[in-house]
């Protein structure tokens, strides 16, 4: 038998439900959702790994039904998708500032370029989670992962002198090299000081760049 308490408590919450969405227009309510939900998706992914990434736990994250999961998502891969591409955004949009504002000279590219990585990283650990650490082990981001480094690879090469063999080959390692590089101070195993693994990066990277230059035609 419903005691009143708890009669009172399921038309509180039916009220809250009622209310939140209040003047709000469909559409957007349905787009706050999602963000609702891939938020929470991130939070729960970045602490607990894929493990912690269920339905009922996001939702619970989120303080939303699971109707509205549905409404936005087939499942949780679907979200852990959508996670992954905010992260990369988010990381794309930091690269293209830096990149912008270090202007053209090779060394200060690659120097904001890392920099920026890691520190992007640094700034909330659970963003290399998502976009490094478990993409190794997961279908759908190494997928997102592999997207990534070709779009990358594939910028490097239009920034070189041309599509010769040797700028290829660098670009390639560079697009490798980088990903570990994001890999293993994701994982911690680096160390913290940003500014020597930095300086040691582009240290290396800069003589890829004269080797890969000495070996062009002309």
């Amino acid at each position: 038998m419903v005691t009143r308490v708890s009669r009172l408590a399921i038309v509180s919450a039916m009220a809250s439900v009622s209310t939140r969405w209040a003047g709000v227009p469909v559409a957007r309510r349905k787009d706050e959702r999602r963000e609702m939900l891939v938020r929470a998706a991130f939070a729960l992914f970045g602490e607990q790994g894929e493990a912690g990434l269920t339905v009922r736990a996001v939702c619970r994250e989120a303080e939303l039904h699971t109707r509205y999961f549905y409404e936005n998502f087939t499942g949780t891969d679907e979200l852990l998708a959508a996670v992954y591409d905010e992260q990369a955004a988010a990381l794309g949009d930091v690269l293209a500032r830096a990149l912008d504002e270090a202007g053209p000279d090779p060394e200060a590219r690659t120097r904001a370029g890392v920099r920026n990585v890691l520190r992007f990283i640094s700034e909330d650990p659970r963003r290399g989670r998502v976009l490094f650490a478990e993409a190794r082990g997961n279908e759908v981001l190494a997928v997102r992962r592999r997207a990534a480094q070709t779009g990358l690879l594939d910028g490097l090469i239009a920034m070189g002198p041309g599509p010769e063999l040797p700028v290829v080959i660098a670009a390639t390692m560079f697009t490798g090299a980088m990903t570990e590089l994001a890999q293993q101070w994701a994982d911690g195993r680096l160390g913290r000081d940003l500014d020597a693994v930095v300086d040691q990066a582009v240290e290396l990277s800069l003589a890829l760049h004269a080797t890969t230059r000495k070996r062009l035609p002309g």
